[in-house]
């Protein structure tokens, strides 16, 4: 049995082993109260009651705001550490017994949870990387003794001197004892940065770079401290830069002469200047890019978001409708005054489509391109700029929705029934997708000819004779005409624009269907035109 000694000093709790025991202590069985600021506990006892301890010990340093434990002895060390895990306010150790730490009380340490400090003597290597990679600082006290000169002017005295280091002095030439202890310091060192050299020896500099490649260290600096005249030396350094930038980022930053700067000052100016606007058009084009990203993305997820909630209705009304359909009877459907003509109401057959007026009145029908992502809704309002920034929802987005020329008949369809959408072309959505049209892979494929264009009163199929880019006209853009002479001047004009001859027959009798975007940057327009061939 051991007995432990704890006192409080200084706002440190302190422990070691208590060799001798006055006459009340040894009449202690287990543990007791010697006085406040002494107490006794056996090993046996803090073993059987981990717990009990572990809350007398965390209400002790609360009360007195202590935030170090200090060990004399290193045998009792892993049951004071595992008895004092998980107390926060605990962050510093000190190990003071001039023994190597082992692996049983690293362990200890870094399973407290809260020590960010420790100071002992001495340890291993592999011990001082892991508490390393746990963010745990060593300082240890057992002092190395150095022959070099190297060792002497870093101050590099200790072990965990010699780990935590990140700058160094290099004076050249190096002495064979210099080089031998850089060697060491390089091999148990993990955070150099920076070394700095009093002046330039070609020899001496291959060297370092040698033994700083055989490590397979990177990222390094290497400041040299001399003013530096010799022209060829200086071009001798920058070449050894722009091999090192590509292999392992080992660069010289160099003090340059007055001389030097004075004749290749221009260039110097000329080099920084296009070195900033790179930079300056890298951040912007970064900056660019984020943006797009986020938009696009935003984008997608309402359109997403709204295409659920089409689904959602789409499947809770198909029971409904599909019972209505077989009845033909529509007596509960709540329909708005635009879909009566001259006090008589045209039978709606398209469930799909009216069930969706409940989430938006101005729908009046839904567009579907194959091969491409355009598969919504389509809606019409009073004019031709409410939808260009607002989606099916009615809420402001720059993707806007998919609509119906206001001045088109979505009940009896116009002559030319035309059809908007914004060219999202990053993120996909709305006629984001219809620029594949313009490809002769799609455009040549027949299941792409054939467009998908129903409303409240029919399921329709239209098919494509003409596709073209146009600079911006409203000459296609006519929804109704005034003769039918004029009429097929407007077909043969559109069908003359085509890229490619589709050979499908067109004629006064017919309904026609455009699509129109924009392309180009927006420079130009895409159009799309096809004749109904079925309802």
């Amino acid at each position: 049995m051991i007995k432990i000694l704890l006192q409080i000093k200084n706002n440190q709790l302190y422990f070691q082993i208590k060799k001798r025991l006055n006459s009340e202590q040894k009449n202690l069985i287990n543990t007791n109260i010697i006085s406040q600021n002494e107490l006794v506990f056996s090993d046996e006892y803090i073993i059987q009651n981990i717990k009990l301890v572990h809350i007398f010990l965390k209400e002790l340093i609360n009360t007195n705001n202590i935030n170090t434990i200090v060990i004399k002895e290193s045998l009792i060390a892993p049951l004071i550490l595992h008895v004092s895990a998980n107390i926060s306010n605990i962050k510093s150790l000190y190990l003071l017994e001039e023994s190597i730490l082992n692996y049983k009380t690293c362990e200890k340490i870094i399973k407290t949870n809260t020590i960010e400090y420790v100071s002992l003597y001495n340890l291993p290597t592999y011990l001082l990387e892991m508490l390393d990679k746990e963010g745990i600082q060593v300082s240890s006290r057992n002092e190395i003794l150095f022959l070099s000169k190297f060792m002497m002017q870093n101050n590099l005295n200790t072990f965990s001197s010699l780990y935590y280091k990140t700058a160094i002095n290099l004076e050249l030439p190096l002495t064979k004892e210099d080089e031998e202890d850089f060697i060491s310091f390089i091999n148990i060192n993990k955070y150099l940065k920076t070394i700095y050299l009093n002046k330039v020896i070609k020899s001496d500099i291959e060297n370092i770079l040698e033994i700083l490649y055989k490590q397979k260290l990177k990222n390094i600096r290497i400041y040299i401290k001399e003013n530096i005249q010799d022209i060829n030396l200086i071009e001798y350094l920058k070449k050894i830069n722009k091999t090192n930038a590509k292999i392992n980022n080992i660069q010289f930053k160099i003090d340059y002469s007055d001389n030097y700067l004075e004749e290749n000052l221009i260039d110097q100016i000329n080099l920084n200047t296009i070195k900033l606007c790179i930079y300056l058009s890298l951040t912007f084009i970064s900056i660019v890019v984020c943006f797009i990203f986020y938009s696009n993305y935003t984008a997608m997820e309402k359109v997403e978001d709204i295409q659920n909630d089409i689904n959602t209705i789409i499947a809770e009304n198909k029971d409904l409708y599909e019972e209505q359909e077989q009845d033909n009877q529509y007596n509960n459907i709540n329909y708005d005054d635009d879909i009566i003509i001259e006090n008589n109401i045209k039978e709606i057959t398209n469930y799909e489509v009216a069930s969706l007026r409940e989430l938006n009145e101005d729908i009046v029908g839904w567009l579907k391109v194959n091969n491409t992502n355009i598969d919504y809704p389509v809606v019409q309002a009073d004019d031709n700029e409410y939808y260009l920034n607002k989606n099916l929802k009615k809420e402001k987005d720059i993707n806007g929705w998919i609509f119906l020329d206001y001045r088109a008949d979505s009940i009896n369809l116009s002559q030319n029934n035309i059809i908007f959408g914004h060219n999202m072309y990053y993120s996909g959505v709305m006629f984001g997708t219809l620029y594949k049209a313009k490809q002769s892979s799609w455009y040549t494929n027949p299941e792409n000819q054939i467009i998908e264009f129903d409303t409240l009163y029919g399921k329709m199929k239209w098919q494509i004779f003409s596709i073209y880019v146009t600079p911006i006209t409203n000459d296609y853009l006519i929804a109704n005409f005034s003769s039918d002479a004029i009429f097929q001047d407007f077909i043969d004009t559109i069908m003359d624009r085509s890229k490619y001859d589709f050979n499908v027959p067109v004629s006064t009798e017919d309904k026609i269907l455009t699509l129109s975007t924009c392309s180009d940057n927006g420079q130009k327009r895409l159009v799309i035109h096809a004749v109904l061939i079925s309802e």
